[in-house]
């Protein structure tokens, strides 16, 4: 699944339009809904709308011997 489709899921599940979500993390619905169709979604843009919605944002890499990378 790509991050524009778990951004919709995410939405559906917490009850929250894609407009709405929009506005809460400073951007008009169209300009969010054209990154979406792009899916040119920067991480701290991922990390704002986690935050707007009260989840939590993780992307990493893990090593073999255990390091993360983020």
């Amino acid at each position: 699944m790509v991050t524009s489709e778990q951004i919709r899921v995410l939405c559906v599940r917490s009850g929250v339009s894609l407009s709405e979500l929009a506005r809460r993390i400073d951007q008009t619905p169209q300009n969010f809904n054209a990154k979406l169709k792009r899916n040119t979604l920067t991480q701290k843009e991922l990390y704002q709308i986690a935050n707007a919605l009260g989840a939590k944002y993780e992307q990493y890499f893990i090593l073999p011997n255990g390091e993360k990378v983020q």
